[in-house]
């Protein structure tokens, strides 16, 4: 059997220990304390902000002022003076190629009368190069902002020494290059050129895929016919705009003329020609610029080819657009009854490049001959 343990009372100083641990380690939060009811008045009493029913409304009232400021600002709709060297000017490439000397003047005497009526538009860039002073993107209102820094440097009037500007919210380069020539569109109307031209830059800078794509975009609201007079001008632009004197000047037929030179392979030729005018000093006005790629596309204009008698003539259906190729060779898909080939315009087009090009095809590998 087995044999009880004997219990005995815990002594004065036993008992003194367990007051101190209880005292040490305080129970919080244990189910049954309090009723929820008690608990969300203390919650809402904690939380609740001191004062009176007057400082209460004027804090909502700041708080609603605060909200809509913050709506206005994000959508557009606040005006700011910023310093003009806060404004970067290039931050896109501007779509007009020439200022009229006489508008500009125009401008700065209504701004040196009146002061700036119409705001410029721009992007937050973050801070400059000091990292203290925001510096802002220039999307739209290039003339205003060129017409303020002219009459800053001519009076040195510190009210020329700030631009009235729009905050835009930040967008992409496609979405500001299409504000830039809607605004201009409106304002200034653009010539064929500067349509074009605006095109090839957006695309070179990455804006867009292509320049066809960015004459679809920025062009959105134009006519199929009027995007395609665009994108030949925007062709012009990419051969010869490094050329032109006077690009500005050509007009539409005129454009839509050397455009279709180009697609016929004379863009070596063209661009030989101008080069050589330049260098003579025969290209010293729109009109003697245009008569110089006239003639020179009159001599290379190929004579007409009398119909044949008799016989079906073959059918050449084009597959898709002409491709520039180095050296001024225009690359053109078709298909006949015999099936599919690839056309290839330009002088510098030789049978020694053409032997060159079929061994790439068969072999992926150059041939030996020299195009």
């Amino acid at each position: 059997m087995a044999r009880r343990k004997r219990l005995e009372a815990p002594s004065a100083e036993d008992l003194a220990a367990f007051d101190e641990s209880f005292a040490a380690k305080p129970v919080s939060g244990r189910p049954g304390m309090a009723a929820p009811i008690a608990q969300v008045a203390a919650e809402a009493a904690r939380e609740m902000q001191p004062g009176t029913a007057a400082d209460r409304e004027r804090r909502a009232r700041v708080e609603a002022d605060a909200s809509a400021w913050r709506g206005a600002m994000d959508s557009g709709r606040v005006l700011l003076d910023l310093p003009l060297d806060a404004v970067r000017a290039d931050h896109i490439t501007r779509d007009r190629v020439m200022v009229d000397h006489e508008e500009m003047e125009e401008l700065k005497a209504s701004l040196r009368a009146a002061g700036q009526r119409h705001p410029i538009e721009v992007v937050a860039l973050g801070r400059g190069s000091a990292g203290e002073v925001p510096v802002y993107g220039l999307v739209s209102g290039w003339r205003r902002l060129t017409a303020l820094h002219a009459l800053r440097s001519e009076t040195g009037d510190a009210r020329f020494g700030t631009v009235r500007a729009i905050l835009c919210a930040a967008e992409d380069a496609g979405a500001a290059y299409t504000a830039m020539v809607v605004e201009n569109e409106v304002r200034a109307q653009l010539t064929p050129y500067e349509r074009g031209r605006i095109a090839v830059v957006a695309a070179g800078q990455g804006a867009f895929a292509s320049p066809e794509a960015a004459v679809d975009t920025i062009f959105a609201a134009a006519s199929k016919a009027k995007r395609s007079k665009i994108r030949s001008f925007a062709l012009v632009h990419e051969e010869l705009g490094d050329l032109l004197a006077h690009p500005a000047g050509l007009s539409e037929k005129a454009g839509l003329h050397l455009a279709q030179a180009l697609r016929q392979g004379f863009a070596a030729k063209l661009r030989t020609v101008l080069a050589e005018a330049h260098e003579s000093g025969r290209t010293g006005s729109a009109e003697a610029e245009w008569q110089v790629l006239e003639a020179a596309m009159a001599a290379q204009a190929p004579e007409p080819q009398r119909p044949a008698k008799g016989g079906r003539p073959p059918s050449l259906r084009k597959l898709g657009s002409r491709v520039s190729l180095p050296g001024g060779i225009m690359a053109e898909p078709v298909r006949d009854a015999k099936g599919f080939a690839i056309r290839f315009h330009g002088e510098a087009m030789t049978e020694a490049l053409l032997e060159d090009l079929m061994m790439r095809l068969a072999t992926g590998k150059p041939g030996s001959g020299k195009g």
